[in-house]
């Protein structure tokens, strides 16, 4: 007999979906559970009940997190969860500080690191994705 220990099961992955953010505009899942970590695709800032895109990039900063939160509460996580996001802004230089400002808002100490990049983005001035750690790996 073998003493040599197993390697430990690949961890499942699943969809996480939710009716409270807008549909994905492609071919990819909004939301991936793996092992205690869920893995967002970018969210942007359309409303998910009218598909409405505010103007200005504090507004559609607000709607991006309001986005997010939704998608990860229907996994049981929250904001405070998320360890990792990355943000593209369509407008870097002129928009950073306004998107920064509503983004400090909704993240409490320990903030999540973060890359923050201008992109081209289609018709929309943010999109952000994040990691967050289950904190029970159990639940």
């Amino acid at each position: 007999m073998s003493t040599a220990p197993r390697p430990a099961p690949a961890p499942v992955k699943r969809a996480v979906h939710s009716d409270r953010t807008p549909p994905p505009a492609g071919g990819y899942s909004k939301a991936i559970a793996a092992g205690p970590y869920l893995f967002t695709s970018g969210l942007g800032p359309q409303d998910p009940d009218t598909g409405a895109v505010a103007d200005t990039v504090q507004e559609q900063t607000r709607q991006v997190l309001a986005n997010l939160r939704a998608l990860l509460r229907a996994d049981g996580l929250d904001l405070d969860d998320v360890v990792k996001s990355t943000v593209h802004l369509q407008h870097l230089h002129r928009d950073f500080a306004a998107y920064d400002e509503v983004y400090r808002e909704h993240f409490s100490d320990p903030r999540p690191v973060r890359t923050t990049v201008g992109s081209d983005l289609m018709n929309i001035l943010v999109e952000i994705d994040v990691v967050a750690l289950r904190r029970d790996p159990a639940a």
